[in-house]
């Protein structure tokens, strides 16, 4: 075993049970493991040190909700969108197009270099779906590349997102039956979640459960796009099933966030402990990039829901990788203190992969994912938005930045 300390952090933000946040701190990592924190002038010998000189760290950035295996460009499609063309889904088919053409060679080297910004911008836990292939055939090639580099270690969690969308030319009802069928039974053993687009454009509520249903009985965990165009059936069909997230959740009615907030009776949010219920993802780049309503993030916390944020990142409507933009952004549009708002981007989202025990705070026996900014206090990722932030990071112990 090797260990690191981690000295003269000016502030260390744990994000643990007593929402710890010291001054003039230390952490001692070993075996890629948290084995110490505490006041740097009591901290204990180790292999080699880092003095921080005053910086803030925190934990690594946890993105629960990203589309990474993707080819092609759509920025005129954003362009328009920002002269005032309405988003619709549609423009998906565009990118299964361009990334059914990718070499696998080619698709490997996209996804590496996205997960590269994503670690460079504090980023240590990532979670990437399937879903511009829409058929057999490709739904299994990416699910097939992304477990390789799940093994490799560079990305920590996979989706099957098959139910996308409906491929053009192609009926509904036709397309899900290649779904549920030989596309979930060719990818069922490289991945761990599933997930589906349920809204207008998309899949009705019966679809989404007819897929959800199926990917469960296959032994994955159900994740689930919803309520991001219009109020429907997504959040009421995720509380139904017990899915670990649905994300968007742009447009809410009282019974929705009613719903959601029942499904935390048995959780201590303090403690992160107990049975979690159905985290709501909030997307603020990718609402930003649609010009839809922001996710009521302050609403669903005060209501007693776990929220995580998350980037998105897909080359429709949210063509970044960065945790810290979504955490200004939270601060200074969605009514979150910086408090919530790490909080979110750190433990909430650990929770929506049920990865809370392993990663998204700073606490003794934790995976070592540290973020350290070069500033002096996490607040900067507010009070200087836009800036580069990320002066280091460590994954699993390991400086990766």
């Amino acid at each position: 075993m090797s260990s690191e300390l981690i000295t003269h952090i000016g502030e260390l933000t744990c994000v643990d049970a007593e929402a710890r946040v010291l001054t003039d701190a230390a952490v001692v990592v070993e075996d890629g493991r948290i084995a110490w924190i505490g006041a740097a002038a009591d901290a204990p010998a180790a292999d080699t040190a880092t003095d921080a000189e005053g910086r803030a760290v925190l934990p690594g950035w946890v993105d629960p909700h990203t589309h990474l295996v993707f080819d092609g460009d759509r920025s005129a499609e954003f362009e328009a969108r920002m002269a005032g063309e309405s988003y619709a889904a549609g423009g998906i088919g565009l990118t299964t197009e361009a990334t059914r053409a990718a070499s696998d060679e080619r698709l490997r080297d996209l996804v590496l270099g996205r997960v590269a910004d994503a670690v460079a911008g504090g980023t240590t836990t990532l979670e990437t779906k399937t879903g511009y292939g829409l058929s057999v055939e490709e739904e299994a090639r990416h699910a097939r590349l992304l477990a390789r580099l799940k093994a490799e270690g560079h990305i920590d969690a996979v989706t099957f997102l098959g139910a996308h969308l409906v491929p053009a030319g192609r009926d509904a009802e036709d397309y899900l039956d290649d779904v549920v069928g030989p596309m979930l039974e060719a990818v069922a053993e490289h991945v761990d979640w599933v997930d589906v687009f349920c809204d207008r454009g998309a899949f009705t509520g019966e679809q989404s459960r007819r897929v959800l249903t199926a990917g469960r009985d296959a032994g994955l965990g159900l994740r689930l796009h919803g309520n991001q165009i219009e109020p429907g059936p997504g959040v009421g069909l995720a509380v139904e099933l017990g899915a670990a997230s649905v994300d968007h959740v742009n447009h809410l009615t009282d019974e929705d966030v009613e719903a959601l907030a029942g499904t935390w009776a048995h959780w201590d949010r303090a403690g992160a402990t107990g049975t979690p219920g159905v985290v709501a993802g909030c997307l603020p780049a990718c609402d930003l990039s649609t010009r839809a309503p922001l996710a009521p993030a302050r609403r669903l916390l005060d209501a007693g829901i776990e929220i995580a944020l998350a980037s998105n990142c897909n080359p429709g409507t949210s063509y970044t990788t960065s945790q810290s933009f979504n955490v200004g952004t939270a601060v200074l549009q969605m009514h979150l203190t910086l408090a919530e708002a790490v909080r979110a981007a750190t433990m909430g989202s650990a929770i929506a992969l049920r990865r809370q025990d392993e990663v998204g705070s700073v606490e003794v026996g934790k995976r070592a994912d540290l973020h350290m900014l070069a500033a002096p206090a996490a607040i900067h990722l507010a009070y200087r938005p836009g800036m580069p932030l990320t002066h280091a990071v460590w994954r699993a112990g390991r400086r990766v930045r």
